[in-house]
This record gives structure tokens, sequence and C-alpha cells, in this order.
């Protein structure tokens, strides 16, 4: 089996069984914040261009690139499409004309033509992805590969059935917003950041050494930003509180606990597998590894160079005319409130959406209401005070007016992944919140609201299977999204950690410490030893 690095979580595999094209991306995302890192625009897209199998593992903007898959990749190649809920995935590939599909099941394996054998495994809930994220497992005569790419799998058991594997690509990068955009003070910013960062790198080393392959290869990040305005995000010297480390970094860590089988791959690195060996060749000159990590500030500053035309383009193609903001977003948000109770009720509290002018001038500032328990839209009076909103969002004003020209779904997606915005919270995170802006449609909605329906009936069951640790005997699904906790819980005193999502609990008495949501309450009692 060969696997050729196409950057970021883009893998093209030749197996004895045919080609496999995996989560190609190439074009910026995020309204033009993230670029792949390194850099891969030079790979020559022909060699690519007509797999025999297109796999892409969700609708993530780094993974599914529609204007690059339009412009390159053949539309008769068979897509292995994983087990979603809501067909959003194929209905946007069929759109761009693809045709041939695959349906897998969800840990199913499925022998294709040629031999090969395929097994995808979903992940469903509304905080996977944008509403589902999914990882592969490729098997021919010579190896057997799991491409974990980005996705969080909660339970290791069925994946680990389907081995040994030769090797596993995962994700052990940031790709989030946070703690960046917070107004915190520096500190905290940073101290949270630190964590952050120690948090991806050992969550990406439980899932290598829990599914046990000799060679590990790190991907699905970090991006790099390019535009002035995000370039400070990038990992360019020591620092602890960075939560998009590069490559050698992690592979730095992993070597740190012990690992001595991580392998560093660029775009245009190729990787044989083969009966238990793996073989890494990697591209000369400016592509080499070497040429990029040793100099990580000059790769970025003739990268940032050769795309300043298109970001300049880019930025000048935000919409500047001005809508009735508040009009638009209560006919487009109200129904979906309307029809979302258990989403309004996790929320718990109004939104203050802060359109800012680009240019400073307060004619142009637009607060705007989302009052979740009204279940309305709103501009906001006079006399409320901002401070009076727990949740606070300030936006440029012609990204909220993209978003609504075009009514994208999915705000994660497009907005709060590109890093291009400032926030702030009273209290703990809170998940309800952000799914809300990534259910922006009815259907979207009315997934969510079901996913919730059946979270709030199973939180009570009595039959929930429980794990001993140490003094502590705790439910084994974690409240959140049901992580295995006898391979991800950690406990700290009377403190334990889901390391799949890392949330916190506080086992004396069942609260999480991460969302305050009281239906995500652990039960665990203290049993000596």
């Amino acid at each position: 089996m060969r696997v050729t690095f196409l950057g970021h979580a883009g893998l093209f595999l030749e197996t004895a069984g045919g080609t496999i094209l995996c989560d190609p991306w190439f074009t910026p995302a995020y309204f033009g914040s993230w670029f792949p890192f390194p850099r891969n625009d030079r790979l020559d897209a022909r060699r690519f261009a007509r797999p025999d199998y297109l796999y892409v593992s969700h609708l993530h903007h780094d993974h599914f690139d529609p204007r690059w898959l339009a412009a390159h990749v053949d539309r008769d190649a068979t897509v292995l499409l994983p087990a979603f809920e809501l067909e959003l995935l194929e209905r946007a590939l069929r759109d761009l004309g693809f045709h041939r599909f695959v349906h897998t099941r969800d840990g199913e394996p499925v022998r294709l033509d040629g031999g090969l054998e395929v097994t995808v495994f979903a992940m469903t809930a509304p905080a996977d992805g944008p509403i589902g994220d999914s990882a592969l497992v490729v098997a021919d005569r010579t190896a057997r590969f799991l491409n974990q790419n980005d996705a969080r799998p909660r339970d290791l058991e069925a994946i680990r059935s389907l081995g040994p594997f030769d090797a596993h690509l995962t994700q052990f990068s940031g790709a989030i917003w946070y703690p960046m955009v917070y107004d915190l003070p520096d500190a905290e910013r940073r101290a949270l950041g630190a964590r952050k960062r120690r948090d991806q790198m050992d969550r990406a080393r439980a899932y290598l050494e829990a599914i046990g392959a000799p060679v590990a290869f790190p991907a699905a990040g970090p991006p790099c930003f390019l535009d002035d305005d995000l370039f400070a995000l990038n990992d360019l010297g020591d620092d602890p509180s960075n939560i998009f480390p590069t490559q050698p970094r992690f592979l730095a860590d992993l070597a740190e606990h012990g690992h001595e089988g991580g392998q560093l791959l660029v775009p245009g690195s190729v990787a044989d597998l083969e009966d238990g060996r793996v073989r890494v060749a990697h591209p000369d000159g400016d592509a080499h590894p070497e040429a990029i990590f040793s100099d990580v500030a000059a790769h970025l500053a003739a990268y940032q160079a050769d795309w300043a035309e298109w970001l300049a383009a880019e930025r000048s193609g935000w919409p500047t005319e001005r809508i009735d903001l508040v009009a638009e977003l209560a006919e487009w948000w109200e129904p979906i409130l309307e029809v979302a109770p258990l989403t309004r009720a996790r929320i718990g509290a109004p939104v203050l959406l802060r359109c800012r002018d680009p240019h400073g001038e307060a004619a142009g500032d637009l607060d705007v209401v989302l009052d979740v328990p009204a279940g309305r839209v709103r501009a906001r009076r006079n006399d409320e005070a901002v401070a009076s909103f727990p949740f606070r969002f300030a936006v440029d004003r012609r990204l909220v007016t993209s978003l609504v020209r075009r009514r994208v779904e999915d705000w994660v997606n497009e907005l709060f992944l590109s890093c291009r915005f400032r926030a702030h919270r009273d209290g703990p995170y809170n998940e309800a919140l952000y799914t809300f802006f990534k259910c922006l449609s009815p259907e979207r909605m009315a997934y969510c609201e079901g996913y919730y329906a059946a979270v709030d009936r199973a939180s009570g069951a009595a039959e929930e299977p429980m794990w001993r640790c140490g003094d502590w005997l705790v439910q084994r699904r974690c409240p959140h999204l049901r992580a295995d906790l006898s391979r991800f819980g950690v406990v700290d005193g009377a403190t334990l950690e889901c390391q799949v999502h890392h949330w916190r609990f506080d086992l004396a008495t069942g609260r999480c410490l991460t969302s305050g949501d009281p239906a995500h309450r652990i039960r665990a009692e203290r049993v000596g030893e």
C-alpha cells in the first residue's frame, strides 16, 4: 500500500485493490483564514485526478473542498459515503456531479471490487464535525491503515477488532478558536492555551496507544494563517500556549513519551507500507521537511507573498451593502427557534451579536439580540447594557452580511473557525450555543432536537455500566458524547477528565465542570480500596 500525503488530512492511497483519494484540501478556507500547512499548492493535481474511490470524511471546509473537487477530480469516482443521519454530504457531492456512491454502514467492513476492504466509522452527534465526522480503515493484502483524520471515535473496540494496523494517521493540533478569540486577561488566555495544547497532544497519544499501530503519522493540522490580522496565530517559536503546534513538535512529544514510531509527512511525501514495514520518501528542494521546518518563518513569508493577491481579492469581495440584518435574521432564525425547545433550554440566556463596522464608524455598528428564551431576534435596546448579555460575539459586519445573503446553515463551518471574531461568555462553555449555530435550518435543528431528546431519555438510565478507577466507581460512558471512560477517563483526586473532548466532572457531586448543563451529570461513588 502506498500513501501519498497531499497536505493537512489529504491522502492518495494506492492499494492492491484500487486507489482512494481522501479529503483533498487546497483552497483556503473560512473567509481566507486557514491555509494548508506546509503549503501544498505546488503539487501536480493530475496525479490524483482519476481515483477509483473518493472519501470525504465530513463537510468541514478543510476536508471538503468543492472548488478543487470541481476543477480536478473525475466525477465517475465512486464515493465511500459515511453513514450519517442527514444526507448533507451526499447532496453536496451530488451537486458537484458525483453520482456513484457506496453507502457504508457504521463500523461494517465492505469488500470492494478488486478485493479492497474498507470500513467507515461514523460519528453522528451534533458536536461531531458539522453534524457528522468519520474515520476510515483501508486494508489490502499488503497492509492495514487507519485514517482517523480529525475524528474522535468514542468506542475503540470496534476499530481495534479490525487490526492489527500497520499505520495510523491522526490529528494532534488545534482546529478551534478557543481560547484566542475570548476577551480574557493575557495571562489567563496563555494558561488556557497551554492547557489546550497539552490536552490535544495527550488525546492524540491516547488514541495512538489504544490502537497500537507501530507507525504514527501526525496530520489533519495545523493550518497556517497568512492574513496579517491572523499571522500571530502561527506557531513560530517555542510558545507553550500556541494551540497550533507543528508536526515536529508533536513527534518530539511522542518520543518523550516512549513512542518511537512517529513519522513525518509533508505534502508530496510517499510512504510505502508492506509486511509491517514502512519506507518514507520526501520531496526535494523547498518542499523537503528540512527546508520547511528549519525556518518556518521563511516558509510562511514566501507562502504569504505568493498568496497576497488572492487574499486581497478575498477581503475585497466581502459585501459592503447595508442590508437590514435584524429583519433578515428574524425571518430566518425565529422559525428555527420555535421548533428548538431543548436547544433553547440548554442555552438558557440571550446572545448579543455585535456587527462591527470595518472602518470603526459607530454609525455602521449594529447590535442584534438573539433572545433565546423568548425565541425572538431583535435589535438591542438602549436601556440594555452590553455587559448584561452572558454570551457576546463581535464580528465584522461584512462577514455577517455574507452569511445572511448566502443563508449559510452552519456558522461554525464558516465564521467561527475563521477566528475572525471576538467572544465573551459568563461561566462555562455552552455546547448548545455553538450547536445552534450549526443547525440554522429546520432539517438540521430537527435532528439536533431529536438527539437531545434521546440524550435526556438515556441520562437517567439505571442500567448504565460502571467503571472502577482507584477509589471511585464511575459510570463507564461519558455523559457528554458517550466516550468509553475506561479508556479515556483520567481521575485526579475527585475530578475526572474525559480525554476525547476534555470535559471535566466533579466526582463528589456529579457536576459537569465544563458545561454546567445538568443533563451532563455523572454517576460516581467513592468505594475505597
